[in-house]
């Protein structure tokens, strides 16, 4: 879930992995499901990117945006064309793709994130904490616990903001509150850190290395982060064709609007258990046979529905739930969640 803002570039080096291998193999496996095609070739381009062929990795973002089919996260992959852009090159390019994002207002964190970012890497901080604010105005105002999406989005404004020199102010205290590491975010964040890897002081180096290894408890705990807990949900045309086919499942399936009552119900309820991480994904008839056929069983049995919807969910098919503020419903209707399903 989806998403992740960092988890769409893989940090291992190009020397310990052949980056260049990987990407076309993740290419074709991209031709093989076309559903998984956007988060297979998003995959494929952060290879390319960190073999050093970022024009390529350019082309598989360009492919992805001219594709007829739609994406599901069209922003994240313009934030990512333009992150690569900025840094070969082609920076009038690039500021006008993150111009575009931040116009769009898009309610996944995770485009915000990269181009806040982006600019912080060109030392354009000004401009990064602008961006990390607007996000921050968005998507987590009047909202009492701030999803775990949008964590990456308060911790790096509060760092941008740390290099900055200003006071706190409240979304910085939220941060520190949910940043878990032992060592506070003001000591990680704090901008004369570069000067303790020069020092000649032990005890300063060995409060560094401290620091190295609280960021690296978080980083390991970010990747680590299962998979989130998925509800199936099928659209009404998925739903009909899918009964017509396998007439056992109208049991599981008594009408289009009673699954997706069941689908907000079964959610609030592992909500109020204390279930985190919870998120929902969404079936297509060949795909849920394609799945019956690697399984070996026959889609007509409702056992395999819930291994079905763990499977789309391991494959980063899921999306967060109860989906950002302001954001449009998870059954499709076009409404937003609070005026829909949220009511």
């Amino acid at each position: 879930m989806g998403s992740t803002v960092s988890l769409m570039r893989p940090d291992t080096p190009a020397e310990n992995v052949d980056h260049t291998a990987e990407a076309a193999r993740l290419e074709r496996t991209a031709g093989l499901y076309p559903e998984d095609a956007e988060a297979l070739l998003l995959q494929a381009a952060a290879h390319l990117e960190l073999a050093g062929d970022r024009p390529a990795a350019t082309t598989l973002y360009d492919r992805l945006l001219s594709s007829q089919s739609g994406l599901e996260n069209p922003y994240l992959v313009r934030a990512l064309k333009a992150s690569n852009l900025w840094e070969y090159g082609h920076e009038a390019e690039a500021r006008a793709i993150i111009d575009g994002v931040r116009a769009a207002s898009p309610r996944d964190p995770a485009p915000w994130v990269i181009v806040a970012e982006s600019l912080e890497a060109h030392d354009e901080l000004e401009a990064a904490q602008e961006t990390f604010t607007e996000a921050a105005r968005l998507l987590l105002t009047d909202v009492e616990e701030p999803p775990y999406s949008t964590h990456p989005l308060l911790f790096g404004r509060h760092r941008v903001r740390r290099m900055l020199g200003v006071a706190h102010d409240e979304w910085d205290t939220v941060a520190d509150l949910l940043h878990s590491s032992p060592v506070s975010l003001d000591e990680l964040h704090d901008p004369k850190r570069v000067w303790s890897l020069g020092s000649d002081n032990p005890a300063e180096l060995a409060a560094e290395i401290s620091r190295l290894r609280a960021e690296l408890g978080t980083y390991r705990e970010a990747l680590s982060r299962p998979f989130p807990v998925a509800v199936l949900h099928w659209p009404a045309d998925e739903l009909r064709e899918l009964v017509e086919a396998y007439p056992t499942l109208a049991s599981e399936y008594p009408s289009h609007e009673e699954h997706l009552a069941t689908i907000e119900g079964s959610l609030r309820e592992l909500a109020a258990s204390g279930t985190p991480n919870l998120g929902i994904v969404t079936g297509t008839v060949p795909s849920y046979e394609a799945f019956a056929a690697s399984e070996m069983a026959s889609p007509g049995e409702a056992e395999l529905l819930p291994q079905y919807a763990t499977t789309l969910a391991a494959r980063g098919r899921a999306v967060e739930w109860p989906p950002q503020r302001g954001a449009g419903c998870w059954c499709g209707s076009g409404r937003g969640y609070e005026g829909c399903h949220g009511v």
